[in-house]
């Protein structure tokens, strides 16, 4: 590691974006993952999965209607048991530890997708180093995530002085700091979308507040129509592992 820190320049801050769309979140993701091999990362939605039932937008069951293989890997133990007696395929581990997802010994997936999950980990490098093990070689890694640049918590902040996050959020990304983080963990940045989350009714949340998120919504679908797709909350970015990349480019 080169221990000199290099210097930067002001026009070194200033990253393009990449073309976009915004997509809905779970009929996007179920059409990459149709036919295909999956392993879903963080699959029993702590904590929601009971109001994500509900509301039938589970991922880890819309998946399991389309994809022709499906195991889910979380470090939840009781989500991991609730869904091994459901019948599903389903490991506990903790993805931060390369050595303990190399220990599966799971076969390599055609989609390795981690939805919602690498804005709760304290060790997001360990985290993306270890799904090396669970993708093949000319496989594709989904992440999706909160946008830090998203509409929704900039109006929160500006005019209710409030941040809204999941409680067990430890981090924000932008697009130009998870496709940082991916390649300084082997992974090669393919293509970027975003989407703009569901909105359900809440019962403590006053009309008019309730008409400000719908209006924020609104704004943001918008501005994705005038090619401004990066206002939206929400980011999803695929890659492949860079090795792969690099060995096709030298043949």
């Amino acid at each position: 590691m080169n221990s000199e820190t290099p210097e930067y320049s002001q026009d070194e801050l200033a990253h393009e974006l990449p073309h976009a769309e915004i997509v809905d979140r779970i009929e996007w993701l179920t059409n990459q993952c149709a036919n295909k091999r999956v392993i879903h990362v963080g699959f029993a939605d702590a904590g929601f999965r009971r109001e994500q039932g509900r509301a039938g937008s589970w991922l880890h069951g819309r998946l399991h209607d389309v994809a022709t293989e499906l195991v889910g890997v979380d470090s939840d133990r009781a989500g991991v048991a609730a869904a091994a007696e459901e019948g599903f395929e389903a490991h506990l581990v903790d993805c931060t530890d390369a050595g303990a997802v190399a220990a599966l010994a799971l076969e390599p997936a055609d989609v390795v997708l981690a939805g919602e999950v690498i804005e709760h980990i304290s060790a997001p490098g360990p985290f993306l180093d270890a799904l090396h093990h669970l993708c093949k070689p000319d496989g594709t890694l989904i992440i999706t995530t909160p946008n830090a640049y998203g509409l929704i918590n900039v109006a929160a902040s500006i005019f209710r002085g409030v941040e809204i996050n999941h409680p067990d959020h430890v981090v924000m990304f932008s697009w130009r700091t998870l496709t940082e983080l991916l390649r300084r963990s082997g992974w090669e940045h393919d293509q970027t979308v975003t989407y703009v989350p569901a909105v359900r009714e809440r019962g403590d949340r006053s009309r008019l507040e309730a008409a400000a998120v719908r209006m924020v919504v609104g704004l943001e679908r918008a501005l994705g129509k005038l090619n401004r797709p990066f206002s939206a909350d929400g980011l999803i970015v695929t890659a492949t592992p860079a090795a792969k990349r690099m060995s096709r480019n030298s043949e």
